[in-house]
């Protein structure tokens, strides 16, 4: 185990609390999705706008895909050829995701983030999965360094994990829908989409 601190994370998460934290892409804020009050205080904390959903991150493949409808042919090769890494895949959600989570779409995204400490925080997490964004007030860069994203949540996050050396590459994923077939580019991030 690379992190100290497991039981203090797992009880901010059980507490309706909300951590910031290190991914492959870059720095990270999450709760628990079933809390309800923990994710309305990322969009405090975030001054986020109501419409702008989060997205689910976890360790595995297999404890998000509870959250979302069976995922099309071409989705299933995205998951092959780029989980772990830069890829949000977003796909139909199932009634497991809350739609306070997905800004009441549909839709819901998904990323195995390919970082060594943060695998260790679902781990951690009860249930594996935690609903996310970037540690950064809405329309400020992204956080990059563990001193910036302390500079960004100071006294707003519960707790601010350190990456233990494990650190981000500082370019967002790649955000990209699942429609039957269809592939639908949001944002071009980290990685560039070869089928």
């Amino acid at each position: 185990m690379i992190l100290k601190n497991t039981e203090e994370i797992k009880k901010v998460l059980e507490n309706d609390g909300v951590i910031a934290y290190v991914t492959d892409t870059v720095w990270g804020l999450g709760c628990l999705p079933k809390s309800e009050k923990a994710v309305k205080k990322i969009y405090e904390i975030k001054k986020r706008e109501a419409q702008k959903p989060l997205i689910l991150m976890s360790n595995e493949t297999y404890h998000l895909l509870e959250y979302v409808k069976p995922i099309p042919e071409i989705g299933c090769r995205l998951i092959k050829k780029y989980f772990p890494g830069a890829l949000t895949l977003v796909a139909e959600k199932s009634s497991k995701t809350p739609y306070y989570i997905t800004s009441n779409m549909e839709t819901v995204g998904i990323r195995v983030p390919d970082n060594e400490v943060f695998k260790e925080i679902c781990l951690t997490a009860p249930g594996n999965v935690l609903a996310t964004t970037s540690a950064n007030l809405s329309h400020q860069p992204s956080a990059k360094t563990y001193e910036q994203a302390l500079e960004n949540m100071k006294d707003l996050a519960d707790l601010v994990i350190p990456d233990c050396g494990h650190t981000c590459k500082g370019l967002e994923s790649t955000v990209v829908g699942v429609f039957q077939d269809e592939l639908k580019i949001f944002r071009q991030g980290a990685i560039t989409i070869e089928i």
